[in-house]
């Protein structure tokens, strides 16, 4: 039986390994298309690049690892029908479920590991995902000078170049307009030729240029209501000109600055973040609900404490409150009611507004602590689905697998999805958003188990013909007997 189980579990790891890197693979170049615009064009490293394509991979694995356990176990369930291997197996007394036994606990194994990448690895990958987001979006796009235009891609410049030559890294007919002091075209400088390189720590720009002037224009005398200029013409044979980039190179900056995000923390975190904001939370209903009660005309926060107002009515005569002595009276009543009325329209509103800062995280804290666990339990069932399906289709490779595979993923993702948005928009409670697809799937894997254990031929096209065909003969039966009646 040793052999026979360590040949399951080799069964099962080879398609669960290839189909997880598959599955990871496509949705890593999804997620490379969704960034691109954010990393092309910044002279980024290929480290770079890789390390956030990694951690972006990571976030990944709760679509990738239900998937990669829902093809694996039908195609090998289906290979060993397709190869009579299972056939073989119960004409040796062996049955379904004993052959299902190791691949049980190795599905269960693989829950747990779904766990702790929930809870551990996937809330490090927000984090350097957000911190590396944040230092690339700080990164000013490379620097490229095109030819025949003006540039203006650095700060402070305003640079033309006529030509180039490529292999020499030579430029020509070379103009530069510098706006550093915000005095506009006042400063100029005009070369034949010239070439442009990075200072060794990539922090400078160094303009050599050949044979050109340089212009100057200042005020005659500052402070003075004398608003011409003097002009100051220097040649020049060399010079270089060096031209600050700071802030043109990718930097790193500290990652803990997106720890307090909902995605970047764990279970214990999202707790002591949930209890913080219940006590906020509390604390503000409170000071809402006095407010609200002074705003809608109970100007005295114990006017009906009966202990402590002596004049209190145990009853009054409802139908006195209309009785007006005259129409001044009657009107201005009704507008100090209408007046209080607006007043705690106006606190509603407001509430409204605040209620978001506090109700919609604690929505969305509530919705991740749960999901840290969904995971799991859509492994665990995605197992008991592929499993019997594999046995019942008897079909391996990856052909009528993946089309399967797909389909359940599919409704499993769509249900998923849109639990979660409902669950975070209050619409739902978090427990049914977060648990819903789980509950959705759990009696089909319940019911492809159960057939699979009595050898259903519950996709047998031949089974189904028959079944047809006896349906159309009892038809035809009926009908006959009715004309033969009339």
């Amino acid at each position: 039986m040793k052999k026979l189980d360590q040949f399951i579990v080799r069964s099962f790891l080879g398609p669960f390994v290839l189909t997880f890197l598959i599955v990871i693979f496509a949705l890593m170049l999804q997620f490379l298309w969704l960034y691109i615009d954010e990393l092309v064009g910044k002279g980024l490293s290929f480290l770079v690049i890789l390390e956030f394509l990694g951690w972006g991979s990571a976030t990944l694995i709760p679509l990738a690892l239900p998937i990669a356990t829902l093809l694996a176990s039908i195609m090998t369930l289906g290979g060993m029908g397709e190869d009579n291997e299972l056939l073989a197996l119960k004409a040796a007394g062996i049955s379904l479920q004993r052959v299902l036994l190791p691949l049980i606990f190795l599905s269960f194994a693989v829950s747990v590991g779904a766990f702790f990448a929930s809870n551990n690895l996937i809330p490090v990958s927000y984090n350097k995902i957000y911190s590396l987001r944040d230092d690339i979006s700080r990164t000013k796009d490379e620097i490229r000078i095109p030819t025949g235009i003006f540039y203006d891609g650095i700060e402070g410049y305003n640079i033309r170049i006529e030509s180039r030559d490529e292999s020499t890294g030579s430029i020509f007919d070379v103009m530069v307009y510098t706006h550093k002091e915000n005095n506009g075209n006042t400063s100029l400088t005009l070369a034949d030729s010239g070439s442009i390189k990075f200072t060794n720590d990539k922090k400078n720009l160094l303009f050599t240029l050949f044979d050109g002037y340089s212009y100057e224009e200042e005020p005659r005398e500052y402070g003075t209501r004398d608003t011409s200029f003097t002009m100051q013409r220097i040649g020049f044979s060399r010079q270089e000109m060096i031209i600050s980039i700071d802030g043109y190179s990718f930097k790193r900056s500290d990652e803990g600055r997106f720890s307090n995000e909902i995605m970047s923390q764990n279970l214990s975190q999202l707790k002591v973040a949930k209890d913080s904001l219940d006590s906020t939370y509390s604390k503000v209903k409170i000071y809402q609900y006095r407010n609200l009660i002074s705003g809608g005309g109970l100007s005295f926060s114990r006017e009906l404490d009966t202990a402590f107002n002596k004049n209190y009515i145990s009853t009054i005569e409802y139908d006195s409150l209309f009785l007006w002595k005259d129409n001044h009276e009657r009107l201005t009543n009704l507008n100090m009611a209408s007046g209080q009325l607006e007043s705690a329209i106006t606190l509603l509103d407001n509430y409204q507004i605040e209620e978001m800062q506090y109700v919609f995280p604690l929505r969305k804290i509530r919705v991740e602590r749960l999901r840290k666990f969904t995971l799991s339990i859509a492994c665990f069932i995605f197992f008991f689905i592929g499993a019997p399906l594999g046995a019942i289709i008897r079909k391996g490779g990856l052909g009528t697998p993946v089309i399967v595979s797909m389909l359940f993923f599919v409704v499993y993702w769509v249900i998923d999805i849109s639990g979660k948005k409902l669950a975070t928009d209050g619409v739902i409670g978090p427990e049914i958003g977060t648990l819903i697809s789980s509950m959705v799937l759990f009696p089909i894997g319940v019911y492809l188990t159960i057939k699979s254990t009595r050898d259903s031929s519950l996709f047998n096209a031949e089974a189904y013909i028959m079944f047809f065909n006896k349906l159309l003969k009892k038809i035809n039966r009926y009908r006959g007997e009715k004309d033969d009646e009339s």
